[in-house]
């Protein structure tokens, strides 16, 4: 029998092992749309201001990132609870622990690309966090109106352009930059008209191109970090 000692050591030895690999550096392979990951970090399902699109996304894994993206989220969520104290963000999907083929998305596969749900209002103008359920396929499909409305629901356009900034400033400490920004092209006006919208369109690449799924309800971000060859 195993003595009471050498368990807790070897309870202790699991344990330490499992954090240092869950600390170690993320290794990305080819790009987001045919690639796979090392030692993807798995992101919180909620903090301060945010949260997780679905408790189940997260039981399920499919909310991992790069470890250095990890830190970009974390921080630009920090910087902009200092403008922000009240606003409720939800973040949604962004790929497998190992990466690879992330149905129903055509990219998400190393880490590098994360959906993030539009901060709205209510009726009464205060911040709430947008209702993702299994009705509306974890908020994948709400359809906001030309205007960003949808229900009692209208888009803080305001805080999605402090957000997007927050996630610009973040990206450029920690050294890595952000490739595209994918949102409703039409819906897109309507953001450049807030008091940093100039600011957004000299600072980030806003895709032209009309996405294959309209994403009024999310804006999707991709980075760019150095990865190695996809084999």
């Amino acid at each position: 029998m195993i003595s009471r000692v050498w368990l807790s050591i070897f309870i202790l030895l699991f344990f330490t092992s499992a954090f240092a690999e869950a600390q170690q550096e993320s290794i990305c392979y080819g790009n987001q749309e045919k690639g796979k990951i090392e030692n993807a970090w798995q992101l919180p399902s909620s903090g301060d201001n945010f949260s997780a699109y679905s408790l189940l996304g997260v039981t399920a894994g499919r909310n991992y990132v790069h470890s250095t993206i990890y830190a970009v989220v974390l921080d630009a969520y920090k910087d902009v609870l200092q403008y922000y104290p009240q606003n409720k963000f939800v973040y949604g999907e962004t790929g497998w622990k190992n990466g690879g083929r992330f149905r129903p998305h055509k990219t998400h596969q190393n880490g590098l690309s994360v959906d993030f749900f539009v901060p709205v209002k209510d009726e009464t103008g205060k911040s709430v966090p947008l209702p993702t359920g299994f009705l509306n396929k974890f908020g994948y499909a709400i359809e906001f109106n030309s205007q960003g409305k949808y229900k009692n629901f209208i888009i803080d356009f305001e805080a999605m352009a402090a957000h997007l900034l927050a996630l610009k400033k973040a990206a450029d400490q920690r050294g890595v930059k952000i490739w595209r920004v994918i949102f409703d092209n039409d819906l897109q006006e309507l953001l450049f008209r807030t008091t940093k919208g100039k600011e957004l369109q000299e600072q980030l690449s806003f895709s032209k191109k009309k996405p294959w799924v309209r994403h009024d309800e999310h804006y999707h971000v991709d980075f760019i970090v150095p990865c190695k060859e996809y084999r």
